[in-house]
């Protein structure tokens, strides 16, 4: 059964409900702006930070099927990333062009990171940022992966492809996990 509040002029939440044995209502989901699941997940998997992590589980939430909850949550995340390659390099030239304090900034970050992390990157290559991104925890993900890559220099469509690769594995876990099927810790 469904009903609809309105609060106001433009926004209507939409609140499932079932009887429960009892006879009491139990609330199964509620969609604030009464949006498509699809679009829900979609739009909250681009968020930096929730990402395919949180939006996955919204999405079981709300009735989605397994394979609808992961592809719309996979391109959701994965599209920001194309962006956020892209406009990296260009931004940060031009502020390292433009400011002092952004060229010694830059240039010190830089020079660190790669010094830093050098032996490992040369070690075990490309896997690092598959297994960074593939981390089911937050602070890992699509966003700090395309801003790692990024900082290594490694080149746009391989950094796309191995970001890629990670977000498969981390929504993959995600899914099962929010299917029950594995237990995340």
């Amino acid at each position: 059964m469904r009903n609809f509040f309105v609060q106001d002029y433009s926004l209507a939440i939409g609140i499932d409900y079932d009887k429960t044995k009892t006879g009491a209502q139990k609330i199964t989901s509620i969609n604030l702006l009464n949006m498509p699941p699809e679009i829900i997940v979609f739009f909250s998997s681009m968020l930096p930070i929730i990402e395919l992590r949180g939006s996955i589980p919204v999405g079981f939430a709300m009735g989605m099927p397994p394979e609808a909850v992961f592809l719309w949550a996979y391109i959701g995340n994965l599209i920001p990333c194309f962006f956020i390659l892209w406009l990296l390099e260009p931004v940060s030239r031009f502020l390292m062009r433009h400011s002092k304090f952004f060229n010694k900034f830059f240039t010190k970050l830089f020079e660190k990171t790669q010094h830093k992390h050098k032996d490992a990157l040369e070690k075990y290559g490309p896997i690092l940022l598959i297994v960074f991104v593939a981390i089911p925890l937050p602070g890992s993900g699509g966003w700090t992966g395309s801003l790692i890559a990024f900082l290594f220099g490694i080149k746009y469509w391989k950094a796309i492809g191995l970001i890629a690769i990670g977000l498969a594995i981390a929504g993959t876990v995600i899914t099962l996990g929010a299917m029950g099927i594995v237990s995340i810790l």
